[in-house]
């Protein structure tokens, strides 16, 4: 028996084991589309009348967004004039020109981490880490809000007006990934070059059996509390395998990480259900 369910894939186990509704598909949900990356060689980016000496580097793709695994020290700031005053850039991420209050074009080097300051400098390499549940990223989302929100600059060029819709819209892609434990990891991962194969077929028949388990004790729950007492073990669960994450992910163990992510995910997909029952 197991040799057959092991040879059905992810999606379509939980298609069966744990369904689910489009509804549940949130803003925080990360699609499963292509990725894949680039390699690209150096070059001179042009923006407005400055030009910027692009190292080498590695990009990746997630469907509408990409970003690039590049180091960003201090000094790749100094390399960067705003495109409408000339002014150097005084910060690092440079999005917004504090001279002439200006918004700056998309630079896609720049990534999700980086953009909220939750990077470090060790050995001139920047450090991510997981664990972020401490700082204020809500905070930090409403003060790049109130500087790149589109409706500041209806008055401005059309250049500027698009610039300030990419980088508003970029930042929330950005807030609405950190802030999600499972997106998070993901997207931490792929920084590092792994990719987490969302239709990978499972291989474990302990954990094959434990989605059977949660399947029916959610379909033969009548009463919310007994609801209440699954959702309770399930959130233990996701709190064990987050921590399983950011350990993992720290001593750069990487298919450990993986299975950490494939664990989460099965755990907030059984919630979910729970939260239709509820």
């Amino acid at each position: 028996m197991w040799k057959i369910k092991l040879r059905i894939p992810l999606s379509t186990i939980f298609r069966r084991v744990l369904p689910i509704n489009s509804s549940c598909l949130s803003v925080n949900y990360i699609p499963q589309n292509r990725f894949f990356t680039a390699n690209l060689s150096s070059s001179q980016l042009v923006v407005g009348e400055s030009r910027v000496l692009r190292t080498p580097t590695r990009c990746y793709f997630l469907g509408k967004h990409h970003f690039c695994r590049t180091n960003l020290c201090s000094e790749s700031a100094e390399k960067f004039r705003c495109w409408n005053c000339n002014a150097e850039a005084g910060m690092t991420p440079f999005l917004f020109c504090n001279s002439c209050r200006s918004v700056q074009p998309v630079d896609h080097s720049v990534d999700y981490f980086q953009i909220f300051g939750l990077t470090t400098v060790l050995n001139a390499n920047r450090e991510k880490k997981y664990e972020i549940e401490d700082e204020n990223l809500e905070g930090k989302y409403k003060d790049w809000q109130k500087k790149l929100h589109p409706d500041l600059v209806h008055s401005k060029s059309k250049q500027e007006r698009e610039y300030a819709a990419e980088q508003s819209a970029r930042v929330i892609d950005a807030y609405r990934t950190l802030t999600n434990p499972l997106s998070r990891a993901i997207y931490i991962l792929k920084l590092e070059g792994v990719d987490v194969d969302e239709e990978e077929r499972i291989s474990d028949p302990d954990l094959l059996a434990e989605i059977m388990e949660i399947r029916e004790a959610v379909e033969e729950a009548q009463e919310t509390q007994a609801l209440n007492q699954i959702q309770a073990q399930i959130q233990e669960k996701l709190t064990r395998w987050r921590k399983s994450f950011a350990n993992a992910f720290q001593s750069r163990k990487y298919e450990e990480a993986q299975t950490s992510i494939r664990r989460m995910t099965y755990y907030i997909r059984a919630n979910e259900e729970i939260v239709k029952k509820l």
